[in-house]
């Protein structure tokens, strides 16, 4: 079932501020710091110990969704191998590792209006001083449950579950309609 989901993504539409970012490896880790320092020998990323911050490098993030919950985001095509290390990595440490790259895709919010069109239905603040780049959180986009992350000064992430990434681009797309037409 996940592949067939891998394959076939939802339709959503494209413009010049939105993109669908490509299908990626999607962990929810929950453990302690010792099974995050396990997970991070193989994962090759630390783990933020800031507050809804990320740390990125080579390919692959963690994003701090919790005390002890990360979203591990990862272009890895041996999806398999990677989740079977972690697991052998994190061995006997109390943790719980879920593969959810089949649950969720990605879009990339960008341009100079990207914080203002997220901000048509989502209750953060995202000026740049008080929602920086690399601040990553778990909040709403009007009734949806997301995952919100900038990645740049006028670049957001934005991980929503597959069966919503139809009314939040429709959103999206409504809210951008002042900006692009």
């Amino acid at each position: 079932m996940p592949e067939a989901a891998t394959r076939s993504p939802p339709s959503v539409p494209t413009a010049p501020w939105l993109t669908v970012v490509p299908p990626a490896l999607r962990l929810v880790l929950h453990g302690e710091a010792p099974a995050r320092a396990a997970a991070a020998a193989v994962w090759g990323v630390d783990f933020s110990t800031q507050a809804c911050r990320s740390v990125v490098g080579d390919g692959r993030a963690t994003l701090w969704l919790g005390p002890d919950e990360y979203l591990l985001l990862g272009v890895d095509p041996e999806s398999e191998a990677i989740v079977a290390a972690l697991e052998q990595a994190i061995g006997t440490l109390p943790h719980a590792l879920v593969d959810v790259s089949h649950r969720q895709i990605a879009l990339q919010i960008s341009g100079p209006h990207a914080s203002t069109i997220l901000s048509g239905a989502c209750p953060l603040d995202l000026h740049l001083e008080v929602f920086p780049v690399g601040m990553c959180t778990r909040t709403v986009f009007a009734k949806a449950d997301i995952v919100l992350w900038r990645t740049g000064e006028d670049e957001f992430h934005v991980e929503v579950w597959r069966s919503f990434s139809g009314y939040v681009t429709s959103l999206l797309s409504e809210i951008a309609r002042e900006f692009y037409g």
